[in-house]
């Protein structure tokens, strides 16, 4: 029996309350979407991954790093983006069993898919359910409510599995009185119900992406960097990836951003990885004048796959001139995206050395930066 992996991953994110979309945050520089597809691609009868996505996220694929996976553009609502996917499916002429799976449940376990899996051979249809614990009670009118009897009510969970050309044909008779989940178009009793699992919660809130967070051993790490690069004229001025207007630039073998320097010094310092001198050598021609945005990107890859991830940074930036203050949001936001962090745990000073030193003397610019990496077990 083969299977096809419907990724759900084209939602809003509204209630997650963040700029990034909460399928694109990361946990142990892994993307929800990528630790959902890592345990996907432990079942070789899985042989084809459809990843659904919202048309606004495209800057966030790049943050996906698995191949062979199919991207495909959603509609504005599941039901329409479970569709698309079901459709191209049957245009690229697959057949067999299909699992739909909600991108933001990404803490379901391989022994939960290799149970839908093993039961799918007798059934068409298999949905992991949860049996409520709690009291249930309905609302009837403003002040008057009843207990309900818990017993006659399920919860149900992704991955659901269907056979492929049935789940398509509901689809397309019953796409404008869907329900919550495909489970709920079913019509026949060719299905199978399994114990879910309460670890393979939706990721809602913010709440809920902490609490995803506690089932991934953790340790925190601090790191410090340090940088300074002399004023020159005819060099241009980029602090934390952003060009300044100023008559004098940094010198440097790179384009000498004492900010971007000191947050790579910062990052190598807290994983053990040495220093920016030893991974970037100012002797190599190939780092002539490169951008600095260029060095962050390979060290977060870097520590990514080392499962670092940051976690906040704090930096000073030390100059008599030019004054930051209208360009702080934009270092900030710079920064946010080259490191995967949000910019509420980045905070950028502007400070001065009162006129001492070279730095007083306005000859040269320096920055220090104090970061704190969590690396998951």
């Amino acid at each position: 029996m083969e299977y096809s992996f419907i990724l759900l991953a084209g939602g809003n994110s509204g209630r997650f309350r963040s700029v990034i979309p909460k399928q694109y945050h990361t946990i142990a520089g892994k993307t929800l979407i990528d630790i959902s597809i890592n345990k996907i691609n432990k079942f070789k009868e899985i042989k084809k991954i459809v990843l659904v996505y919202n048309g606004n996220h495209k800057k966030y694929l790049k943050k996906i790093k698995q191949k062979n996976i199919f991207f495909i553009e959603g509609g504005n609502t599941r039901s329409k983006s479970t569709y698309i996917a079901l459709d191209y499916l049957k245009k690229k002429k697959i057949v067999g069993k299909v699992l739909i799976h909600d991108a933001a449940r990404p803490n379901f376990s391989k022994d939960l898919l290799g149970k839908i899996l093993k039961n799918s051979r007798k059934k068409n249809t298999v949905i992991p359910i949860l049996n409520l614990e709690d009291a249930l009670k309905k609302r009837l009118t403003k002040n008057k409510i009843i207990s309900v009897e818990r017993n006659k009510f399920f919860l149900t969970q992704t991955p659901q599995c269907f056979n492929l050309d049935e789940i398509l044909k509901l689809h397309t008779k019953y796409k404008d009185i869907y329900a919550d989940d495909d489970f709920s178009l079913i019509q026949n009793n060719n299905f199978k119900l399994i114990n879910g699992e309460k670890r393979n919660f939706k990721i809602t809130n913010q709440e809920d992406f902490n609490l995803l967070k506690s089932f991934y051993r953790s340790t925190l790490k601090i790191g410090i960097g340090f940088d300074v690069h002399r004023l020159v004229k005819g060099r241009k001025l980029f602090l934390g990836g952003v060009k300044i207007p100023s008559d004098f630039g940094t010198l440097g073998h790179s384009d000498g951003d004492p900010v971007l320097h000191a947050v790579i010094d910062a990052i190598l310092g807290a994983c053990n990885m040495g220093d920016i001198g030893e991974r970037f050598s100012d002797k190599k021609k190939k780092y002539k004048n490169i951008s600095s945005t260029i060095l962050v990107k390979k060290v977060i890859q870097e520590v990514k796959e080392k499962n670092y991830a940051v976690n906040n940074i704090d930096i000073n930036v030390i100059t008599e001139k030019p004054k930051l203050k209208k360009f702080k949001e934009k270092i900030v936001l710079n920064i946010s995206n080259l490191c995967d962090l949000p910019s509420d745990r980045i905070n950028v000073k502007a400070k001065t050395t009162e006129k001492l030193g070279v730095v007083g003397e306005e000859k040269a610019i320096a920055a220090e930066v104090i970061v704190s990496m969590v690396k998951y077990d």
